[in-house]
């Protein structure tokens, strides 16, 4: 009685779809929402692992006071020469300690420094696995309920949104899981910044420099090709306003970014440097004073929907690498009404027809079991609502499988107490005996579905995840209210039975 009535509370919010109190999610299938499947370019994630070992050099041979000529990127060497032979040894050894997975190699005072073939491999592999961690993290911040973003096969991301019914809302997510979030602070190459509109990307490659356009102008710059620091070295971002009024992000970077930033800006006082975002340079002040505390402003012509987009990519981290859209698919909120209509008819066609077979079959008997039946529905839906898991059409498909086999303990058990009561044994012998005998067939028939449910749920993804978790449940709870349940019910009727009318009570004539 118990776990009918807690079912039955726990399970009101998820049938009225009430505003208050936990209830269950529906999926993608059955509220509709937007399918993706995307792509990762890796080959760019090892690009940014150079660049990102060529600034965390830079920060090293300067900390050290190391004098060297220009460092700059060529492919995916990087390469600089020492002015001075004395330090080559005190390089050698600042560069094998510090930057891992790098092989350096040196003519003289020439440097090359590139990254290992094992180091290449990690860096492509941590950029998918990282890709799906970003993605699931900027969609839990915008706010979306149970979203669905799983690694498939190689070098692939499915992800699946639920309750996306706009166009204008399926842009915005669209468009926050594919920006990159690169963030990077770069110096703008001052002695030659006259000359960026008659400069070709190769002629700038030549002079470690990299040409990058403004965000809101033509306006085009003349960049040091090495950043100063990343956005891997950012803590938070957060959307405010500047004195005009308008949105902008602040950021606060960690403590070894503050460092290289307040370093930097005290050496670089009266030069610009540019604050870059995907490629795009969204401002490029004059240095006035060093800037001390880590902290910095991005400012770009933010409408207050895109500062906040931008300000979830920035804390949810970059990705290491580009994704691309390979396929899209939306799932109408016509199709998941008409997905809920099927299954839901197909639920109570096989809950009513199991309802009567059983009435008629086994008389009261039956009865009871209908009525622990109606529990083990009641209870599924109450644990998955306070959970607050997500529905899927395979979770239907689930349940309404669970409705045949949450009557399967009771049909054996009622056949054991048939056939005790057919040997002459007394009514409450013939129960407890039914009981007893049945337990065990009942036990490892659902522990054995269970283990099987356990592993599609582990293993499995998407739509084997929904249709493994209302099994389980579903198993459990009928473990629950098949033996327990009935078990009482028949001790508190035991007093009213008749054993004249057993084919009233149990569908048999002694």
């Amino acid at each position: 009685m118990f776990a009918l009535i807690f079912g039955v509370v726990f399970s009101i919010p998820s049938l009225t779809q009430s505003e208050s109190g936990k209830k269950i999610t529906l999926g993608l299938d059955l509220q509709g929402g937007l399918h993706m499947l995307l792509g990762i370019k890796t080959e760019e994630a090892v690009v940014s692992r150079v660049k990102s070992i060529a600034a965390s050099l830079k920060y090293i041979l300067d900390d050290n006071e190391v004098i060297y000529d220009e460092l700059k990127i060529d492919d995916s060497s990087i390469k600089f020469e020492l002015l001075d032979e004395d330090e080559v040894v005190k390089v050698t050894k600042l560069i094998t300690d510090e930057l891992k997975g790098t092989l350096l190699q040196h003519k003289g005072l020439d440097f090359t420094l590139d990254i290992t073939p094992a180091e290449i491999e990690l860096t492509k592999k941590n950029a998918i696995s990282q890709a799906v961690d970003t993605i699931r993290n900027r969609l839990d911040m915008f706010g979306l309920a149970e979203p669905t973003v799983a690694k498939q096969g190689e070098d692939k991301i499915l992800v699946e949104v639920p309750g996306i019914k706009t166009p204008e809302q399926e842009q915005r997510i669209r468009e926050l899981i594919a920006r990159a979030a690169h963030l990077q602070m770069m110096a703008v190459d001052e002695g030659r910044a006259s000359r960026v509109d008659s400069m070709s990307p190769a002629e700038a490659k030549k002079y470690g420099d990299v040409i990058l356009p403004d965000v809101k102008s033509p306006e085009r710059y003349l960049l040091r090709q090495i950043p100063i620091l990343d956005g891997s070295m950012l803590t938070d971002a957060k959307v405010g306003f500047d004195k005009n009024n308008q949105p902008v992000i602040n950021f606060t970077l960690n403590g070894q970014g503050g460092r290289i930033f307040g370093d930097f800006s005290g050496k670089s006082v009266g030069k610009r440097m540019a604050v870059v975002l995907d490629n795009k340079v969204y401002s490029a002040p004059v240095i006035r004073e060093r800037i001390g505390g880590g902290r910095g402003q991005i400012s770009g012509n933010f409408t207050v929907p895109e500062a906040h987009d931008v300000a979830i990519a920035l804390r949810s981290g970059a990705l290491l690498a580009p994704v691309y859209v390979m396929e899209k698919r939306s799932v109408g909120p016509s199709l998941g009404a008409d997905s809920i209509k099927s299954s839901s008819i197909a639920l109570i066609l096989g809950f009513v027809l199991v309802v009567f077979f059983m009435v008629l079959y086994y008389g009261i008997a039956g009865v009871i079991a209908d009525v622990a039946l109606v529990g083990n529905l009641f209870l599924i839906l109450a644990v998955m609502s306070l959970f607050g898991a997500t529905l899927t059409l395979p979770g239907m498909a689930g349940i309404v499988l669970t409705v045949g086999m949450a009557v399967d303990a009771n049909v054996i058990i009622s056949e054991r107490i048939r056939e005790l009561l057919h040997e002459g044994s007394s009514i409450a012998k013939a129960i407890e005996k039914g009981y007893d005998n049945a337990f065990t067939a009942i036990w490892d028939a659902n522990v054995t579905t269970l283990i099987a449910a356990v592993v599609l749920y582990v293993y499995g993804t998407g739509p084997i995840k929904g249709f493994a978790l209302t099994m389980s449940i579903g198993i459990l709870a009928s473990m629950l209210t098949a033996i327990l349940g009935t078990h009482g019910i028949y001790q508190w009727l035991l007093p009213k039975i008749d054993s004249k009318r057993l084919n009233l009570w149990f569908g048999i004539k002694v």
